[in-house]
């Protein structure tokens, strides 16, 4: 286990535990985010936690041509109830993705410093927010990270009414050309999706 300081740098990704735990401290600075997201590493921790760093081994990722869009979910979106949009307000889905309920958590690990640090990111041009309208109401979303390398990195998402955030994933994959979703860790709902495993070499060339 690694531990960082002020001085911009990250140990390699093999050091990495069983659980995909590599390095903990440093800061949430607008550089240190990019080369870890560059270097297939994401922050992840809650408020009472120093700074975590994840790269974990198999990747769970999104294969846009995989995508999985069941019969109930086309009829959603032809009946086209929601409308989606991009960058229209990041601080607001990351302020509602912190305040969502996930089950077996019983905080968040989007702290005031993460919302932050991500709000910088998007200001520098690298974070991206998908928002979805209902009557003029935002009702879901997600954010991510988009490098310019051909990946888009979900962070997370939320939904205020039914299939929101279903709405906001597939609508964004099928008008984007992206090569790859990652998706992190496991979720059952990301699964129903269509995404899989894949060993972490594997994912680490797709961000080359």
């Amino acid at each position: 286990m690694q531990f960082l300081n002020q001085d911009l740098w990250f140990p390699p990704v093999s050091q990495a535990n069983e659980d995909g735990l590599l390095a903990i401290g440093g800061d949430l600075s607008v550089p240190r985010l990019l080369l870890a997201y560059q270097l297939g590493i994401f922050p992840w921790f809650e408020g009472s936690q120093p700074i975590l760093w994840w790269s974990p081994d198999p990747r769970f990722v999104l294969f846009p041509e995989n995508l999985k869009v069941s019969k109930s979910m086309k009829q959603v979106l032809r009946n086209a109830d929601f409308t989606v949009s991009i960058n229209q307000n990041f601080n607001q889905v990351i302020t509602e993705c912190s305040k969502a309920k996930r089950n077996g958590q019983a905080g968040t690990w989007i702290t005031d410093s993460m919302i932050m640090a991500y709000n910088e990111l998007h200001k520098a041009g690298y974070a991206k927010s998908v928002e979805v309208w209902q009557e003029g109401e935002l009702v879901g979303g997600f954010y991510g990270v988009d490098l310019g390398n051909g990946v888009f990195c979900g962070e997370s998402m939320f939904a205020k009414v039914s299939n929101a955030s279903k709405v906001a994933f597939i609508t964004f994959i099928q008008n984007t050309d992206y090569q790859l979703i990652d998706c992190q860790v496991y979720t059952n709902h990301l699964e129903r999706l269509g995404a899989e495993d894949i060993s972490r070499d594997v994912f680490l060339e797709y961000l080359k």
